[in-house]
């Protein structure tokens, strides 16, 4: 079996090979101490040097030496590392056979590339890990807690934040990002292509229905830009008042319109620096949007009543719940303005489509509302019911996470007893559905729209009133909801998974 040693060329080495160090280097150490068949160098440096330094290699009397050249635009990018690591190591084994003996060196490099090596040797590539340093010498790397027998398994699932972190080329993990709750796939990916998306000063389009939480990615996205220190400008396009949207958004001198008594610095001057978050764009007019396109070609704005342009350096993140590639075939937006903002899309899924979700975020509100309400007189900590836990999971939340949150709240602080029972979860929903029945025959088509879900809501929303009213007895809530026997409403209470009130079930 070829024992074969596998290590990035740094910059000691090279050093050591031009006589500004003195010693042998990581590389020449270990080629010194420990006998190879052959060595597997990696290289992000130019071809003199990388020659340079194997010819000096080689005077060290050093076994075959196989030079893979990679290209890095940036020695910390984990992605690109990664890639390269591994294609060196299945290059070692192609070469020497699979059942090669490979000893990898982490000591040249820099410490990403030290902790891709980690993590290969460790999985897909068994090998030693080894290092070299000028007093203790070469030895093998003794990793500080037990990856083998306990943390690769959980390292190599899909959902394993350290793993996607390293090998997606992502940067570590932030404060904002901890503030995002749920692991199932979709908002896995949204999170992702957030995180790859969030160092690059380019225009974002956050794309969701209401209340699936773009103000947090934005937020999220700022905190992890090179504007993090800058402002975070936020703006409601579909709270701006028609006749002083131009006023917010740019400014306006003295003497500019009737009341203009003072100039006024508009929101892509307050953002300077920053990010300018403009929460739900489709809603702004067509005008207004002529002038966001002019600031970002440019990155001038003028105020209203002037002709100076004023320099703005402001990265724009937007939002929307509307489908605008709709909104531009249909005219409502314009499509030069569409194409400008979505250098980056990232496209938020609703709660429904989160499957796994729930939980965490049931359990983040609840214990979130009890530290909010702590304080409050005659309001007790709470816990979930296993019953109340079930009707909130089975919920579709149509107001999405926004929804859930208001509702837990509502919860905490309404709930009689320190455990919330299904009733008193049934009442909650009861009112938000009583809240929104004026819209269920008015929403638009498109856009989310789902019939089944629809019917559903409406079915559970009056069985379980009539359940309610009639005290449990299904006899009497058949007859109050139009239905001919009690057999059909038990039929119709499995069909939308309905039980009976908490109350009629003690009796």
């Amino acid at each position: 079996m070829s024992a074969v040693l596998v290590a990035w060329i740094g910059q000691t080495d090279l050093d050591c090979a031009n006589s500004r160090r003195p010693g042998p280097g990581p590389i020449g150490s270990v080629v010194a101490a420990r006998c190879f068949d052959a060595l597997v160098l990696l290289s992000n440096y130019e071809p003199p040097k990388n020659r340079a330094f194997v010819d000096w290699l080689a005077e060290m009397n050093a076994p075959p030496i196989h030079l893979r050249p990679e290209t890095l635009d940036d020695p910390t990018d984990y992605g690109a590392i990664h890639a390269a690591a591994a294609r060196a190591l299945e290059y070692a084994r192609e070469t020497f056979a699979p059942q090669v003996d490979l000893s990898i060196h982490v000591s040249p490099g820099t410490p990403a590339m030290q902790a891709i090596w980690v993590l290969l040797a460790k999985t897909r590539y068994p090998a030693e890990l080894i290092q070299s340093h000028e007093k203790t010498g070469v030895r093998t790397v003794s990793v500080p807690f037990d990856i083998a027998a306990e943390y690769v398994p959980a390292l190599l699932r899909e959902t394993d934040d350290k793993l996607t972190r390293l090998t997606a080329g992502l940067p570590p993990e932030s404060p904002a990002f901890d503030r995002i709750i749920g692991r199932s796939p979709t908002m896995d990916r949204a999170r992702t292509r957030t995180r790859r998306i969030a160092p690059h000063d380019v225009t974002v389009l956050i794309e969701g229905e209401s209340g699936t939480g773009k103000e947090l990615f934005a937020r999220a996205i700022h905190a992890e830009s090179r504007r993090r220190r800058g402002p975070f400008e936020e703006v409601n396009c579909g709270a701006l008042p028609e006749g002083l949207v131009e006023s917010l958004l740019f400014g306006h001198v003295r003497g500019a319109f009737s009341g203009a008594v003072r100039p006024h610095v508009g929101h892509f001057e307050a953002g300077s620096g920053g990010t300018l978050f403009l929460d739900e764009i489709g809603e702004l007019p067509l005008p207004a949007q002529v002038k966001i396109l002019r600031a970002l070609q440019e990155k001038t704005v003028r105020r209203l009543g002037s002709d100076k342009s004023i320099p703005v350096d402001v990265r724009v993140v937007a939002a929307t719940n509307r489908d605008l590639r709709a909104d531009v075939a249909a005219g409502r937006f314009r499509e030069d303005l569409y194409y400008r903002l979505a250098t980056g899309v990232i496209r938020l899924p609703p709660l429904r489509e989160r499957q796994g979700d729930l939980t965490p975020l049931i359990d983040h509100f609840l214990a979130a509302a009890n530290r909010k309400f702590a304080d409050q007189p005659g309001v007790e900590q709470k816990s979930l019911s296993p019953p109340a836990r079930n009707l909130l999971l089975r919920h579709p939340w149509p107001g999405n996470v926004r929804e859930l949150q208001a509702t837990i709240d509502r919860l905490v602080l309404w709930a009689p007893a320190a455990t919330v029972a299904a009733d008193d979860v049934r009442e909650e929903l009861l009112r938000a559905v009583r809240d929104e029945a004026g819209d269920l025959l008015d929403r638009p088509l498109g856009s989310g729209l789902e019939l089944p879900t629809l019917v559903a809501d409406l079915a559970r929303h009056y069985l379980e009133r009539a359940l309610a009213e009639a005290d449990g007895n299904k006899t009497r809530a058949a007859e109050l909801i139009g239905l001919p026997s009690y057999q059909t409403l038990t039929n119709w209470m499995k069909r939308y998974d309905v039980t009976l009130p908490d109350r009629a079930r003690r009796r």
